[in-house]
């Protein structure tokens, strides 16, 4: 089943997490949604590239919300062979002195242009080894440092490995942030020189070449929030794969840095936003840090009456996005309808899930994604009373969604708050909070709500997608500047920024976040009609005909592969 992919030379896109399709939990947020959104997008664009992940049996979490507002988390299992056909070959990993067995799974990505992409999902659940070996590659972030670790020696070194076994010939190898760096070890051993031909003290390997051959995406604007891992376990799980003194020349003398090592093995190095990658070009001096802002796929994150809308008056946009930058010879009507509809489906499917009853001629403002400190979901609620006050004026609604980290347990503290929130603004404004966020909720919410709120701690927010998604749909932002929204943003034409400086305090977010809300957003939904309408426009037309993966891929294609 492979011979078609193997016949011709490919990019092979490692990443932790991708999101393939809401019954594979192969995913836990941005990340893995990102990874999919690449291979769809260079399924449509017929790019030769593999996915390799892992295959996450027991998945992120299905997230359950306690009456106190307390987030339980139960596995998600999924059996890869309803989805998947297995790989014919198996490769064998050494950790701690054990051989682990890997096997792949391959799933095929459709394009609805009739592209195909290759998929590989690594799985230990092997007969062949050990119980805990078998559940290496079962829970997507789960363990400890060294559950961890295991995890990325297999995305990375057996990864590469099984790669080469199916027959593979790889031209690029692509790491989405920095889990799995170890693959660059793998080709360092791979192209280590003769043995005769190095001096005494020089590296046996030839880091030229595998930089050559490895692109870094990095996503995080935190230098702390790198993957390290201690020399000491390190050496325990891998002994002398490569010698230590040319690995902390290459990951760090402290500790293995998964980040620092794939920034001096990758010849192309690039952030997910401009900011993203002046922020990075400060944390890590002497690189070469490039720009490429992220994207979505259109076809996969627009609601059906829209796509209609474009394929009615905007022909071909699902192969050229940029056809979007058009919307404004869309129909105002027509516009309208569609998001009307869109928001009918959303509240439908919101009163099934939760039995919310919501007024469809209320203004909703969408908030969802992962629950954690810096993205703020409290933002919006500093001050209750001011936000009674507005909702007195001009009544609006909220939907919120997220999940936290099983492990954060301030992402944890803030979906409680958040309920206490919901609660003591019951019969004031209508909030609903939306358990298991999920692809499939996500696609309803960012199509349905008419409002897209981002409340990020600068200078935090790496890029963020959600917000494309919403303004592929005609729902515009009210959003921290940060991220790609500082590129995307042009008040009152695409939406409007949450404190226009950079210097602004909490406090100061907070209040004009109420601003906005109070004296534009707001009054200009209830009162103006078109104006709110061409405000959807601008959001269709300048944010979601460049920001979208097509135009993304073809930034990798040209800078990062054709080399």
């Amino acid at each position: 089943m492979l011979d078609e992919f193997t016949s011709e030379p490919r990019i092979a896109y490692f990443t932790m997490e991708i999101a393939l399709r809401n019954e594979i939990p192969t995913y836990s947020g941005g990340l893995g949604i990102l990874a999919g959104d690449t291979l769809r997008s260079s399924a449509d664009l017929e790019l030769p590239l593999i996915g390799v992940s892992l295959v996450s049996r027991a998945g992120y979490f299905r997230q359950e919300i306690a009456p106190d507002g307390s987030q339980i988390e139960h596995p998600i299992f999924w059996e890869p062979r309803d989805w998947c056909a297995p790989s014919e070959a198996k490769i064998a990993v050494e950790i701690d002195g054990n051989e682990v067995w890997v096997r792949g799974w391959i799933y095929i990505l459709q394009s609805q242009a009739g592209g195909r992409e290759p998929v590989l999902l690594l799985d230990t659940d092997l007969n062949e080894n050990r119980p805990e070996d078998r559940e290496i590659t079962h829970y997507l972030y789960g363990g400890d440092e060294a559950y961890r670790l295991k995890q990325e020696i297999i995305l990375g070194i057996g990864g590469v490995r099984l790669l080469y076994a199916l027959g593979f010939h790889i031209r690029q190898f692509h790491m989405n942030e920095g889990h799995s760096a170890l693959l660059a070890l793998e080709l360092l051993r791979r192209n280590a020189y003769p043995v005769l031909g190095v001096r005494p003290g020089e590296s046996p390997y030839d880091i030229p070449q595998v930089r050559e051959l490895c692109n870094f995406t990095t996503h995080t604007p935190v230098e702390a929030a790198s993957d390290r891992f201690s020399y000491d376990l390190v050496r325990k799980f891998l002994g002398d794969f490569v010698e230590l003194r040319i690995l902390k020349s290459l990951a760090g003398e402290s500790n293995l840095n998964m980040t620092q090592l794939a920034l001096n093995l990758s010849e192309y190095v690039n952030g997910v936003a401009r900011s993203h990658a002046e922020v990075a070009g400060k944390m890590y001096p002497g690189y070469h840090v490039h720009a490429v802002t992220n994207g979505i796929h259109p076809f996969t994150w627009v609601c059906p009456n829209f796509s209609v809308l474009y394929d009615t008056h905007l022909p071909g946009w699902a192969h050229e996005p940029d056809y979007l930058v058009r919307a404004d010879r869309l129909p105002d009507d027509s516009v309208w309808e569609a998001h009307t509809h869109a928001k009918r489906v959303l509240l439908d499917r919101v009163n099934a899930l939760c039995g919310a009853n919501l007024d469809p001629d209320k203004p909703i403002l969408g908030f969802a994604r992962r629950m954690t400190a810096y993205k703020r979901p409290d933002l919006l609620f500093s001050d209750l009373e001011r936000l009674k006050a507005i909702a007195s004026r001009h009544p609006f609604q909220i939907m919120l969604a997220g999940k936290a980290h099983p492990r954060d347990n301030g992402g944890k503290e803030l979906i409680k708050l958040l309920h206490r929130h919901m609660a003591e603004l019951a019969g004031a404004i209508p909030i609903v909070f939306l358990p298991n966020y999920d692809m499939e909720i996500a696609q309803y919410l960012v199509a349905g709500v008419d409002v897209w709120l981002n409340t990020p701690l600068r200078p935090l927010e790496a890029s963020g997608t959600s917000g494309m998604k919403a303004a592929l749909n005609g729902v515009p932002n009210l959003s921290v500047l940060d991220g790609w929204w500082i590129e995307g943003w042009i008040e009152d034409v695409t939406g409007w920024a949450v404190c226009g400086t950079s210097d602004c305090s909490e406090n100061g977010d907070a209040q004009s976040l109420y601003d906005k809300l109070e004296n534009k957003v707001l009054p200009l939904y209830y009162d103006n009609r078109p104006g709110w309408i061409a405000v959807m426009k601008g959001a269709i037309g300048k944010n979601a005909s460049y920001f979208n993966s097509h135009r993304m891929m073809r930034r990798y294609a040209t800078e990062a592969y054709i080399r």
